[in-house]
């Protein structure tokens, strides 16, 4: 039996490696997070260093990684019910930010520079199988 730990997934924050943790350990598998301490004592080393790096016995490789494959990382609304696709009903939606030119970048920037921020920045959401783009304004209405 091998004692050998291997990174299966890294995160930015301590508290998402904590999560998965969580889960994995649920399940009987073995879990060490790496540079978690170092990252609560100061986040924006976070990049620098790789991120929290969750790791598992080589032996249970397989069995993580379809656990953390299985987790749903599709979007869900206020009441934590799966948002749908208003053109193919699809549940496998994802939000993305509508910053993506530099005049929307811009306009973020000086937004967070004069503490308006949640007043300028808008997101969307974007089915991954037909593609459709919405809000969920649009989607109610």
């Amino acid at each position: 039996m091998s004692s050998t730990f291997k990174t299966i997934a890294r995160y930015q924050y301590t508290s998402e490696a904590q999560i998965m943790k969580g889960r994995l350990e649920a399940d009987g598998i073995k879990v060490f997070l790496q540079d978690n301490v170092t990252i609560d004592t100061d986040p924006l080393v976070s990049n620098a260093i790789g991120g929290v790096k969750l790791k598992v016995l080589s032996e249970d490789v397989i069995k993580a990684k379809h656990i953390l494959n299985s987790i749903n990382q599709y979007s869900l609304d206020d009441d934590g019910n799966a948002i749908h696709c208003p053109n193919c009903n699809s549940t496998e939606i994802q939000m993305y930010s509508t910053i993506t030119d530099l005049k929307s970048f811009f306009a973020f920037l000086v937004g967070f520079v004069f503490g308006t921020l949640p007043f300028s920045t808008r997101y969307k959401y974007q089915c991954d199988n037909c593609q459709t783009q919405f809000s969920l304004t649009e989607k109610l209405s």
